[in-house]
């Protein structure tokens, strides 16, 4: 073969070995793209439906309460705190009231004294529900409301709530439909009616019609389907343009865009890689907040906060790397890190003080976890304590899935662990899914505690918060208490414990301990002098 013929064939199998992967790789990014789009749909639709059955539980649960305590007296003053209760521990009923005719003469938001005219029902259930799709109210007067009503008591919902998601995407179009009725109940953009025909006898259905992708998902507690609609044409014009790019550049352009793509590649996984690092190297370490019994000031307990430090120095937050963690799989490792640290720390204090307790955070990846309870109970072995010595603690994001959080939470509790949930009232769990639950302390988040004393909507929430606590027969610990004054309102509403930089910041467990013998010394030198 001569030089020239050598050259060419060389040149016509780089250019084959460049082209075909890169015509493949197109094709592939096709179909994943696609799939992608197909599953972004899907969980849009299933977020959209998780936030409409929310919505219909709370209604439920609500109305139920006040036509069996309150039907009598339905704008009595025991009936109108019963609404504001059941109002401010909803996440998604904005009022709750008691209706006559088409007037909401009564109500959490408006009390006894002003009525709120409704104007006439949209449609009726077969079940006897009132649906009023688009209500306006003089306090709100830009804003439309969907008003359900059930025997003569009648929730107010945000009409924009249940649809409340994918912000960022404004060309999806979202809807939450009756299947008793035509027109949607709440929706945004286009939406054909037409698309609940391709659900069939399915719970869920993805596919494409015309300009989108379609999913639909059927409720199985309610007569509702949640749709929602992804444009297909940015995923085609990119798709199209980069092919285009790729046929006239030909080698040298499949050479940059491997490197580009492998260096996006690189700084997508560059965190997950990076927190994978970490666990292996074991850079992460616990910081211990103090957790304070409020009547006597002594520190009854601690919560174990998790930090990383890089071999940089740099100090990591757990608000940054526990989401990564989270997403890829590594929270039941994280998990595990954080029973070897507290044995390390704390095993032999907590040995020899079982008055004194450690809290550590659980996630919805430990309640999956098969070996999450044996691994508990091998921590506690290997630190001599006794369960009461550790609490764990749950934020309601973990108890998504009821059967799960049941069973694992029962399953502690009969091991004899303690079991807090965290972040109360920033979260979508009702009131009757909690008191399900065999729980003991509940843990007031510190946004609700840096209203008080202030002149914020929130600063009334605590009060309503701690009744709950004590409906619940639950414990309750203040997170963020940084003043005197929190404290002293918290104490005399019952509260029992709390933790902030009031009492003492995050600190290594030997500065901890060091402090609680200086605090039983102290105690020992009162008694003594008693």
């Amino acid at each position: 073969m001569n030089k020239p013929a050598a050259v060419l064939l060389t040149l016509v199998l780089a250019i084959t070995a460049v082209s075909v992967p890169i015509w493949f790789a197109v094709r592939q990014s096709e179909r994943q793209a696609f799939e992608t789009v197909s599953a972004q749909a899907m969980a849009y639709a299933r977020d959209v439906l998780l936030r409409a059955d929310e919505t219909g539980d709370q209604i439920t649960a609500g109305v139920e309460r006040l036509a069996r305590d309150h039907a009598a007296h339905p704008c009595s003053a025991a009936s109108i705190d019963a609404m504001r209760e059941i109002d401010v521990g909803s996440s998604y009923i904005q009022a709750i009231g008691h209706v006559r005719g088409d007037t909401l003469v009564c109500s959490s938001i408006a009390g006894n004294e002003t009525a709120l005219a409704l104007g006439p029902v949209d449609y009726r259930t077969k079940a006897g529900a009132a649906f009023r799709r688009n209500v306006r109210f003089p306090f709100a007067p830009q804003r439309s409301f969907v008003v359900v009503e059930i025997k003569h008591f009648a929730a107010i919902i945000h009409k924009d709530l249940p649809i409340d998601t994918a912000k960022s995407a404004s060309d999806v179009s979202l809807a939450v439909l009756s299947a008793q009725d035509p027109a949607p109940t709440t929706a945004r953009g286009y939406i054909d009616r037409a698309w609940l025909g391709r659900l069939g006898s399915r719970t869920e259905a993805v596919f494409e019609d015309g300009p989108h992708i379609v999913a639909v998902v059927r409720s199985k507690r309610y007569l509702t389907v949640a749709v929602a609609a992804v444009p297909l044409r940015y995923l085609r014009d990119r798709s199209s343009d980069v092919a285009q790019r790729l046929v006239p550049i030909g080698l040298a352009a499949g050479v940059l865009l491997t490197l580009a793509i492998l260096h996006l590649a690189r700084s997508q996984m560059a965190l997950p890689a990076a927190v994978r690092t970490a666990l292996r190297r074991k850079e992460l370490f616990l910081e211990y907040q103090p957790v304070v019994d409020l009547r006597t000031g002594r520190w009854v307990g601690a919560e174990a906060l998790l930090r990383w430090r890089r071999p940089t120095g740099e100090v990591v937050q757990p608000d940054l790397f526990i989401p990564i963690a989270e997403q890829h799989g590594m929270i039941v490792r994280v998990t595990r890190r954080v029973l070897e640290r507290v044995c390390e720390d704390a095993g032999a204090y907590l040995a020899g003080n079982p008055d004194f307790h450690i809290a550590i955070n659980v996630s919805a990846g430990d309640f999956h976890d098969p070996d999450f309870l044996e691994g508990v109970h091998a921590a506690l072995r290997g630190m001599g304590a006794a369960p009461a010595s550790l609490v764990l603690e749950i934020t309601e994001r973990s108890l998504l899935d009821p059967d799960v959080a049941r069973s694992t939470t029962g399953a502690l509790r009969r091991s004899g662990f303690a079991l807090a949930i965290d972040d109360f009232g920033t979260g979508y769990s009702s009131l009757s899914y909690l008191e399900s639950l065999e729980l003991d302390y509940l843990k007031i988040d510190r946004s609700f505690i840096e209203a008080i004393g202030t002149e914020a909507p929130t600063s009334q929430v605590v009060q309503h918060i701690i009744a709950i606590a004590r409906d619940l027969d639950l414990r309750m610990i203040a997170e963020g208490v940084e003043s005197h004054a929190q404290a002293d309102s918290l104490r005399a509403r019952g509260v029992q414990y709390a933790q902030g930089w009031l009492f003492g910041k995050p600190m290594p467990f030997a500065a901890l301990a060091e402090q609680l013998e200086r605090q039983r010394r102290q105690e020992a030198l009162a008694a003594n002098a008693g």
